[in-house]
């Protein structure tokens, strides 16, 4: 059997990111989260962001069973969120002195700590530097954070970001060099 492969999404795969979602935020996030804040951050938050795939930014893992992992990277302003929270405009970032984004991971909970986010994040990484951007930032969830500090990312503010249903979710802003 073959391992894990990585590759650039497309808008087929739409369907299997959307199943994915939620089934990583409600298997990963129940440590850091109360339910009433991950169901809260799946509606108002957490789903996917079509520009990335429009931009040939985002990328998914597959294996035998399916879509396993997704994320990417961004050369716009958006720091995170899916389509239901970004403004019609995003405008581009300048590589020379702004950071690119890295944007949108999520991993099948059977498939956590496998390196599936590794690899998603390797080549984000690796993509980012080849568009010229010298930093990466991120905002990452709690469950996420520690992937990202293993791979060099320093936290740089905690925020407690407010959902539209009153509650609040905290996430860490992170960034690094490329």
């Amino acid at each position: 059997m073959t391992g894990p492969a990585l590759r650039l999404a497309t808008a087929a795969d739409l369907p299997a990111i959307r199943e994915l979602i939620p089934r990583s935020v409600r298997g990963l996030g129940g440590a850091c989260y109360s339910p009433a804040q991950i169901e809260s951050a799946i509606r108002h938050v957490f789903g996917p962001d079509t520009r990335l795939i429009d931009d040939g930014t985002y990328f998914v893992v597959t294996d035998a069973t399916g879509l396993v992992g997704c994320g990417g990277w961004s050369r716009r302003r958006t720091l995170y969120g899916g389509d239901q929270v970004k403004s019609a405009e995003d405008p581009a970032l300048d590589p020379t002195t702004e950071p690119a984004r890295i944007r949108a991971f999520f991993v099948a909970p059977e498939r956590a700590r496998q390196g599936i986010g590794s690899m998603v994040l390797r080549a984000s990484l690796r993509a980012a530097a080849a568009a010229g951007f010298r930093d990466a930032e991120l905002v990452a969830t709690l469950p996420g954070e520690p992937l990202y500090a293993a791979h060099g990312f320093v936290a740089i503010e905690r925020i407690q970001a407010p959902l539209p249903d009153g509650l609040t979710i905290p996430f860490v802003r992170m960034r690094r060099a490329l």
